[in-house]
């Protein structure tokens, strides 16, 4: 085994996070996620980005919304006031239903979900877990004590405001030269039969990493790590 590229990698909590989140997992000595930071609108943390027959597609957890500017991310309430766990629950069903792994791999994370836990980051922490023994990634992973002020150096990386969907950078994966296409669903290889217009006939890569679990399985993990 080649030794790990990162020392410790910091990250935020996140919602089934993309590809490059287990990179980094998967390729440092060891993890922290953030308990400490404030809730931010329009990250990972309450989103994922999946592959649907219309192509990419965003599904997002509402939280309570009196509680985000007010209290750090570790108490943040889920609004199930809004039918989104049905809604995310077909979706997925929808997207990944033909694929050659999904049904099994449902079978381990929807009761995580369908669990109904009260704040956001228990339920990413239990669907961490979970992915983390489903892709065999043992690399340690804690919670901060207290907040890690962005820019530290030294045996930290920082990979909170990287590994977001607004990040206009290069992702991991890509910087790393380990961006491996494998089958898509609806992704058509043919451009023949292809509708006008379209433009879904190359590999989509850095989805929600449930994209990669339901197509490649127990090889999941070989995506993932240097």
């Amino acid at each position: 085994m080649n030794p790990p590229c990162f020392d410790c990698a910091v990250l935020t909590t996140a919602y089934f996070p993309p590809v490059e989140y287990f990179f980094a997992i998967a390729n440092s000595g060891r993890v922290l996620i953030e308990q400490h930071e404030a809730y931010q609108k329009q990250s990972w943390r309450n989103r994922c980005r999946i592959l649907s027959a219309g192509g990419p597609e965003d599904l997002s957890i509402p939280v309570v919304k009196e509680e985000r500017l007010s209290r750090p991310i570790r108490d943040i309430r889920i609004d199930y006031g809004e039918p989104w766990l049905q809604h995310h629950i077909r979706a997925l069903a929808a997207a990944y239903n033909s694929s050659a792994y999904y049904d099994y791999y449902a079978d381990e994370l929807i009761p995580l979900l369908e669990r109904r836990p009260a704040f956001l980051f228990d339920l990413n922490q239990a669907l961490l877990e979970k992915l983390l023994a489903l892709l065999v990634i043992e690399t340690p992973v804690a919670l901060t004590d207290s907040f890690v002020m962005p820019g530290l150096t030294g045996h930290l990386t920082d990979f909170r405001a990287r590994i977001q969907p607004k990040y206009k950078g290069k992702s991991l994966l890509e910087e790393f030269g380990f961006e491996q296409a494998y089958y898509q669903v609806f992704v058509n290889r043919d451009p023949s039969s292809v509708m006008p217009g379209s433009d879904r006939t190359s590999f989509i890569p850095n989805l929600s990493i449930l994209d990669l679990l339901s197509a490649e399985g127990p090889d999941a993990g070989s995506f993932l790590r240097i």
